[in-house]
């Protein structure tokens, strides 16, 4: 996207901010899997040295989302810092923070890595902020534990009739 990109060839080997607004469109264009829309403020600051270009990225803003238990939507704040390395090379590579770059290319399109910040900064259990306080039914492994208050002389349990029979034999 052209709006996402930055041109590098004529920036001078000093520091730039470049700020942004993202909306429900950025995200219809990258992707609603994760987020179906939001409203942020992007500040970048790109500082360009002789060898590599170095980008701080300050995301503020809220994630729509909606809770995996009700289904409701809300908003999700987000405030998320990230910084990338951008270096020359020989051919194009990308890793976990640095990206090598040919010398020749003219832009860097920093809209997918801000979607990619955003889409890390949600948590994979999406809960509507009214249902934070309440407690979690699960434990460490994500198997549902369920709690029973009556005691267990009070429980009568249904009995296959041939294991009661064979229970006599004992």
């Amino acid at each position: 996207m052209k709006e996402f990109s930055i041109n590098i060839i004529g920036l001078s080997k000093k520091a730039h901010i470049f700020d942004f607004k993202l909306a429900d469109s950025f995200f219809e264009k990258y992707g609603k899997e994760v987020i179906s829309g939001g409203d942020f403020d992007v500040r970048i600051v790109l500082d360009k040295r002789e060898t590599f270009i170095e980008i701080d990225f300050k995301i503020s803003g809220k994630a729509h989302l909606v809770c995996d238990r009700s289904l409701e939507p809300f908003n999700f704040p987000i405030e998320e810092t990230r910084k990338i390395v951008f270096k020359y090379g020989d051919e194009a590579k990308v890793s976990d923070e640095i990206v090598i770059i040919t010398h020749d290319q003219d832009s860097i399109d920093i809209g997918q890595f801000v979607y990619e910040f955003v889409a890390l900064a949600i948590p994979i259990k999406k809960i509507h902020p009214k249902f934070q306080d309440e407690p979690d039914n699960e434990d460490e492994q994500g198997v549902q534990i369920i709690y029973s208050t009556s005691d267990d002389n009070e429980v009568k349990e249904n009995i296959d009739p041939r294991w009661e029979k064979l229970k006599k034999l004992k």
